[in-house]
């Protein structure tokens, strides 16, 4: 049977244990200090990293965990998944509620509850198929920036002492929208940090996160449809658990400031399709690599007519479709890469984790005055992607985006 778990410890992240164990082991009386008895806020806490921040988190017994987002189901499968995990402490006060963390409910929580002593935001559009066009590049900088600023307003008048924020690595050098769009979020949520302590994190790809393209896999050979990877795209990775974990780290142990990416070096970047070719093998499979997506998308008819098995045992076509080809979508990145020239790096803090302790960052007046600028171009009926490209580069000159005139919903 397959095992997720270990598939990601032998085949992706080659690790294990966590890469962050030491630290948190070193810091563990700071960490049960800052956590222990705490109230906590977790905006976005049923996809994959918010919710592997709550159990690194639950780890040091908070008194109460309040978890904020849109999605239904995945609150729900939250709470079941903490609740059934042996030895987790979960505190009475363990409330999850969907709703926008824009919206004025959101807002009465915090007023009432008067703030949290930790706060941290996972909400954000964070795939690269999130800007496709106007509409939903409207959509990601309304989430992942301007709705972030009402936030930090709201944290001004109940300030907690810890606020950490998501990013990625894709904010370093971007050169899609998701990414500068997250870069622009830095530089925001660190303009507060004369308010209350501002840190944030960017990480690599997490193995098998919810909407990813290996998650994805699973969900094609449940259906019996065929696997496809790009073959030229290079990507560090984390577990689903380490990802909490530096969420958490920074957090709680990072200074003001600044920015927290994990320490991996170029010769653990994987291409996706070589973490397929592993699933296929692990999945009781052997490849059977395809040409054209019409040629895959038969062979694996000719799977679910002849209701193959996933496993090589009673099956008479152990071979498995994929289809591997080179990016040619817009908003992709070769490789990806956790900090730039001029930032002051601090590798030796910690075991396991860089430090981006200083950065060349925009203030306050920068930032209104891009968002000004970038509302002004949403109120236009007719307004275009092109138009919020050149507005971004304005703000961020080695903003590289390239329109190929291909996004990923155009791929299978």
């Amino acid at each position: 049977m397959f095992n997720l778990d270990k598939f990601i410890a032998d085949s992706v992240t080659k690790r294990p244990v966590s890469m962050f164990t030491a630290d948190i082991e070193a810091n563990k009386d700071t960490l049960t200090k800052e956590i222990k008895g705490k109230t906590v806020c977790v905006i976005g806490g049923a996809g994959s990293i918010g919710s592997s921040f709550i159990k690194a988190i639950l780890r040091f017994e908070p008194k109460s965990v309040v978890v904020v987002d849109l999605n239904e189901n995945g609150l729900a499968e939250l709470v079941r998944d903490v609740r059934s995990t042996e030895g987790l402490y979960v505190p009475d006060e363990f409330r999850c509620y969907t709703l926008n963390f824009a919206d004025p409910i959101f807002e009465r929580i915090f007023r009432e509850e008067k703030g949290f002593d930790i706060v941290a935001n996972f909400s954000a559009h964070k795939h690269v198929r999130s800007e496709k066009d106007r509409y939903s590049v409207q959509a990601l900088i309304e989430n992942n920036d301007i709705k972030a600023k009402k936030l930090m307003d709201l944290l001004t008048v109940y300030p907690p002492k810890h606020f950490f924020c998501v990013s990625t690595d894709k904010a370093a050098n971007p050169v899609n929208i998701m990414g500068a769009s997250k870069r622009i979020m830095e530089d925001l949520v660190m303009a507060y940090n004369k308010y209350f302590k501002v840190t944030t994190a960017r990480f690599a790809n997490v193995a098998f996160s919810n909407g990813s393209l290996p998650d994805g896999w699973i969900h094609r050979l449940q259906k019996k449809q065929p696997l496809a990877a790009p073959s030229d795209v290079k990507r560090y990775f984390v577990s689903p658990e380490e990802s909490g974990q530096i969420c958490m780290l920074a957090c709680i142990l990072g200074k003001g400031g600044e920015v927290f990416f994990p320490k991996l070096g170029e010769d653990q970047m994987l291409t996706f399709s070589s973490i397929c070719n592993d699933f296929i093998k692990a999945n009781g499979f052997e490849k059977d690599q395809c040409a054209t997506d019409e040629e895959a998308k038969h062979k694996a008819a000719l799977l679910k007519a002849e209701n193959c098995q996933l496993s090589t045992i009673n099956c008479q076509l152990p071979k498995y479709p994929a289809v591997y080809f080179g990016s040619d979508t817009t908003g992709e990145k070769a490789y990806e890469e956790f900090y730039v020239p001029g930032e002051k790096i601090d590798m030796n803090r910690f075991k396991a984790l860089g430090v981006v302790e200083q950065t060349t960052r925009h203030d306050m007046t920068e930032v209104n005055t891009l968002f000004d600028k970038l509302e002004g171009i949403f109120h236009q009926d007719d307004f275009t992607k092109a138009q919020v490209v050149n507005a971004i580069k304005d703000f961020i000159p080695n903003f590289e985006h390239e329109e190929k005139g291909k996004n990923l919903d155009q791929k299978m």
